[in-house]
């Protein structure tokens, strides 16, 4: 049981001494990742042109929705009325939040 206990406590201390090198290179060649979170956080496209670009992505998904559906397209119109509404909707709050 201490022989156990000993070959625990190298592998424990490989395991530190490789986590304090790793944490030294990120220290020394990590200033552009900081850089890059922090323009993560920066404020991006507003509401007004993420429903442009909505618009945009939600009409094409409609048309290739509707080509695909082949018969009964006018069946399915108030469906795709109300499915491209809520696409709209989602979609638009995504980019405005993501972008």
């Amino acid at each position: 049981m201490g022989e156990g206990t000993r070959s625990d406590l190298k592998i424990l201390a490989i395991l530190l001494a490789a986590a304090v090198v790793l944490v030294g290179i990120l220290a020394l060649f990590g200033g552009g990742l900081v850089e890059g979170i922090l323009a993560a956080f920066e404020p991006g496209v507003s509401l007004k042109t993420a429903a442009i670009w909505s618009f945009a992505v939600t009409v094409v998904l409609f048309i290739l929705f509707a080509l695909v559906a082949g018969d009964g397209l006018l069946g399915e119109l108030p469906f795709m009325l109300g499915g491209f509404f809520s696409f709209f909707a989602v979609i638009t709050l995504l980019i405005a939040w993501v972008f």
